[in-house]
């Protein structure tokens, strides 16, 4: 069947129809027509017309931030940017006049030539797509400009007015355009129809731009700083443009990959596409097609495009930043250097006696791909394979390649089923190599180890793995790869499946302990009859604690019965058994996580806010005057705090649970939630405690979310009274202020955005489920029990009474009578400000609670040099200082298995 799914292509340097003859021999002299050969056996999947290069997206994102650095510098360093204008206008007032008229004439005539000279070259090659590029990047970046200019008149610091304008030299009361309203969208035009990948229209470009900031800086109708910042806004709203409707697709088609196998004195007949396999490595690994030739065995071609290779840029990206020592591959490759890097690591795997795919050809198929030519291969992947086909010689054969490419320092980076061929003999056949290295380190070769380790016991279990990679490497070898052994180090692919196993596993456990509960819960004579509550006497109370005993016993004893070992950790007890001193700590591979990444990111922020607020406050007679017998009061509330806590969560928790000893677990999570967020640290915590005091996991879990839940409640109903009360406490009417209807209204649509999109929706109900599972049966139970109840809802508003008037005795130690804020309006200020940092994926919610609670107080009327300062020390009550006890109890409770 033909090809379908072309597309107009950018033709230079394409073998295409028009470059062969228009015959070709027949093995025996006859000719046979051309169009024949080019049919490409199977339907190849219709090719986008446009796609959304990441590369355009890093651009874009890079010009932004260089445009924020630009603003920055002209707002805060006024001296440097003045000094810089004063030096370039001194040096270029010295040139001769004759040179400067030159200069003027010649760039606004070339201004307006080479756009419309490479326009023309490029709808005579029929590529009228890129000049409907240029020409939308082009307006865009007018509007951008005309934008610009408007904020800098009107809106933009004095600083950075004096950085982009100046007297205009035709009228002095007049100022110079802060971006040039032409040049920036020549430079978006240009940049969008791909001007920079042809040397000589990129180098007319430069000379052009060049001439044109000459004579506009020597007339003095600009400045240094705006001619940058035109220049990046060109560039960004370019690249912009780009990324949002797609660069043309000039991937080639089926036709021009026969052609190019003509190119290199191959005679193809046909050409069939195989399937995709597995893309969860990123996608990136080219397109093989199956090729039969008039004269001569097959080949496997692999085609790797610009688009092709893009895919998974962000996911390596990602892995080259987080992971320590080594990476996936460079992110940002090119063509030339992927064609150069699988080849060397074809020839060098063959030269190290390997079997490996031998390439027999590579070539370029136009600007924009390569082509790679093998021998057919043939045979099986590893997943294709039946249990029974998966002998002990073939684990072996397949170590022993592995072992022939480490000889030779050769890391493969991606042993997983489908790069394992068998061919028709037996013959195990590494293939996909293009991830692999070279000269590759000894935590490469060691990874390679623990990654086949784990694909060969996915398939026939550990046991037989680990004696397999033991017959061929032996025992220390096998023993170094343990510290490897973890899912960081293992392959997308590979990381999915433990996954899906590990959720598989939790299922059944969970099925065993629902069954175990029910067999062994016994009928109850006193539960016969719900209607009437029943008293029950010291034997009833015996009897049902023994009852109770026995449940826990049995879902014990269940549990330990369905429990399972993952992969990971059965292969390291089979090591261990041949090496029983076998280094098992997992090697540190990480070197940043993404919550470690976005704490510093949201720290930063919240720094840099807090920062800005105190440059203007004078500690020194603000602490003098300030009142100690407040500061005394702040004190002893945030000391309460931890006694209303243990309240709030013992009153959902109908064991019975010791008093002090809970008080002491929320000292603990004091240290807790500074390194880890404020809403997963004291729920792990707590659901911890609970265990160890004997409440079952599922029942510690509910009772927890219990709390959690109630917890939220009342925090919303709060907010909304004392938001209420804030709108109305200074107005006759009850009605509230506009700020809290705007306030309701934003939620209202937040709730409807998660809602609405199907993303956001499934991830919020999975993480509310998994919190809050169990809790209805929970709750049943403590209604059962009033007192509890009573204890739990009453240890939850003392913990917001505590807080409130501890942030209020905080700013009362400030500030005076003339400064004071309602107690309303203080709890709504903690209350969205407590919120804020729950959410906050910062531990304890630095950054975000001061920067809300610093801005809330002043909002409510309270001068900043009082509200920061507030802040700060109510902070310091309730983060800081309770670190070191939080530390002492945390050490103690682990001491008496208490956590």
């Amino acid at each position: 069947m033909k090809q379908q799914g072309a597309h107009p292509e950018d033709t230079e340097g394409t073998p295409d129809a028009s470059s062969r003859p228009d015959t070709a021999k027949e093995p025996g002299g006859a000719h046979r027509d051309v169009a024949h050969i080019d049919e490409v056996e199977g339907d190849e999947p219709l090719l986008p017309a446009r796609v959304h290069r990441p590369s355009d997206l890093m651009r874009l994102v890079g010009g932004v931030l260089a445009v924020v650095v630009l603003l920055a510098i002209a707002a805060f360093a006024h001296g440097t940017t003045s000094g810089l204008e004063q030096d370039i206008n001194k040096g270029t007032g010295q040139a001769p006049d004759l040179l400067i008229k030159i200069a003027g004439l010649a760039s606004s005539i070339a201004i307006l030539l080479v756009p419309v000279a490479f326009a023309i070259e490029r709808l005579i090659k029929r590529d009228g797509l890129r000049i409907a590029d240029g020409v939308l990047a082009a307006v865009l970046a007018h509007g951008v400009t005309l934008a610009t200019d408007l904020w800098v008149a009107r809106a933009a610091p004095d600083s950075i007015q004096d950085a982009l304008t100046q007297p205009s030299p035709g009228d002095i009361h007049a100022l110079t355009d802060p971006v040039h309203g032409y040049l920036a969208p020549v430079i978006a035009y240009m940049t969008a129809v791909g001007m920079s990948r042809r040397p000589r229209w990129r180098a007319v470009l430069w000379v052009v731009l060049l001439l044109d900031a000459f004579s506009m800086l020597v007339t003095g109708y600009t400045t240094p700083f705006s001619i940058i910042l035109t220049v990046l806004i060109g560039w960004t709203v370019a690249y912009g443009t780009l990324y949002a409707v797609g660069s043309p697709n000039v991937r080639p088609t089926g036709r021009t990959l026969m052609a190019g196998l003509r190119t290199v004195g191959f005679r193809p007949v046909t050409a069939s596409r195989e399937e995709a396999a597995d893309a969860a490595e990123g996608g990136d690994r080219g397109r093989r097609y199956f090729v039969t030739l008039e004269d001569g065995p097959p080949l496997d071609v692999t085609v790797v495009d610009r688009e092709q290779q893009a895919q998974g840029f962000f996911y390596r990206a990602w892995r080259n930043l987080a992971l320590r020592g080594f990476a996936t591959r460079r992110s940002l490759q090119s063509l030339r250097q992927a064609l150069e890097q699988e080849a060397l690591l074809a020839y060098a795997a063959i030269a190290a006696g390997a079997n490996a795919p031998k390439l027999i050809a590579t070539s370029e198929l136009g600007p924009d791909a390569v082509m790679l030519v093998y021998e057919h291969t043939g045979g099986r992947t590893l997943d294709s394979l039946d249990d029974e086909e998966i002998t002990d010689e073939l684990l072996r054969d397949t170590w022993h390649q592995v072992k022939a490419l480490q000889s030779r320092r050769i890391a493969h980076r991606r042993l997983v089923g489908d790069a394992i061929v068998v061919d028709r003999s037996g013959t195990v056949i590494l293939t996909d190599l293009r991830g692999g290295e070279i000269a590759a380190g000894d935590l490469l070769l060691r990874m390679d180890v623990s990654q086949l380790l784990v694909t060969l016991g996915l398939w026939v279990g550990a046991e037989r793995a680990v004696a397999s990679a033991l017959s061929v490497l032996g025992p220390d070898a096998v023993a170094d790869c343990l510290p490897m052994l973890q899912p960081i180090a293992l392959s997308r692919s590979t990381r999915a499946t433990l996954r899906r196993l590990a959720r598989e596993r939790a299922e059944r456990e969970r099925e065993a302990v629902l069954e175990a509960s029910r067999h062994s819960r016994p009928p109850r004579a006193h539960e016969a009859d719900d209607s009437r509550p029943v008293v029950l006497d010291k034997a009833g109370k015996k009897a049902v604690r023994a009852e109770q005993r026995a449940e826990k016993r049995a879902i014990d004893e269940a549990l330990d019965e369905a429990r399972e070992e993952d992969m990971l950790s059965q292969i390291r007890q089979e090591v261990l058994r041949i090496r029983p001193q076998a280094p098992v700590e997992p090697a540190r591979l990480e070197r940043v996580r993404p919550r470690t990444l976005i704490s510093l990111i949201a720290g930063a922020i919240g720094a840099y806010f807090l920062l800005t607020q105190l440059t203007h406050i004078e500690f020194g007679p603000l602490i003098s005057n300030a009142e100690w017998g407040w500061v005394a009061a702040a004190v002893l509330f945030s000391a309460l705090s931890y006694v209303a806590a243990a309240m709030a969560l013992l009153g959902f928790v109908p064991e019975r649970v010791p008093f002090l000893r809970t008080v002491a677990a929320q000292v603990a999570g004091s240290f807790v939630k500074i390194v880890a967020p404020a809403a997963v640290g004291g729920v792990a915590l707590n659901t911890r405690f609970l265990q160890r005091a004997g409440v079952r996991p599922g029942l510690a879990v509910a009772s927890v979310g219990a709390s959690q839940l109630f917890g939220l409640g009342c925090h919303i109903l709060m907010l909304l009274a004392f938001g209420y009360l804030t709108g109305t406490e200074k107005t006759p009417s009850l009605s509230p202020s506009r700020t809290v209807i705007g306030g309701l209204l934003t939620v209202a649509v937040l709730v409807l955005v998660v809602t609405s999109v199907p993303f956001l929706r499934k991830f919020v109900v999975t993480r509310v489920r998994s919190l809050f599972a169990g809790v209805v049966p929970r709750m049943l139970d403590v209604l059962q029990r009033p007192q509890k109840l009573v204890t739990g809802i009453g240890g939850m508003l003392l913990l917001t009474a505590c807080f409130v008037m501890c942030l209020d005795a905080s700013i009362r130690a400030f500030g005076d009578e003339s400064t004071s804020v309602s107690i309303a309006g203080v709890a709504v200020v903690f209350l969205a400000g407590n919120a804020l940092g729950s959410a906050a994926p910062t531990p304890g919610g630095v950054g975000a609670v001061e920067a809300t609670l610093t801005v809330g107080l002043i909002a409510v009327g309270l001068p900043k040099e009082v509200a920061a300062p507030a802040v700060l020390l109510f902070r310091l009550l309730t983060l800081w200082l309770p670190v070191l006890p939080g530390w002492l109890a945390f050490n103690h409770l682990t001491r008496k298995a208490a956590l």
